[in-house]
């Protein structure tokens, strides 16, 4: 399998679902290359971005576990 440079974007609406999200994202951390998170208090939710190296597979996986949290979305761009 082929790795691919991808930035992963997280928006929690859910505040009680950060510890699920943080869960998975531990799960994933061998594929994780850099990781920033941004609390936007005055709207009630947190921004993620991460940096992956992955398969393909891997990424859609992570996105995918990612969007069957309630209160939270994400979208995956890759080269």
């Amino acid at each position: 399998m082929d790795n691919k440079i991808a930035s992963l974007s997280i928006i929690v609406n859910d505040y009680s679902a950060v510890e699920k999200v943080n869960l998975l994202l531990h799960d994933y951390r061998d594929y994780i290359l850099g990781r920033l998170g941004i609390p936007v208090k005055n709207r009630g939710i947190s921004v993620i971005d991460i940096v992956l190296d992955a398969p393909q597979e891997i990424l859609n996986a992570l996105s995918g576990k990612l969007g069957m949290i309630n209160g939270v979305k994400s979208k995956v761009l890759f080269n």
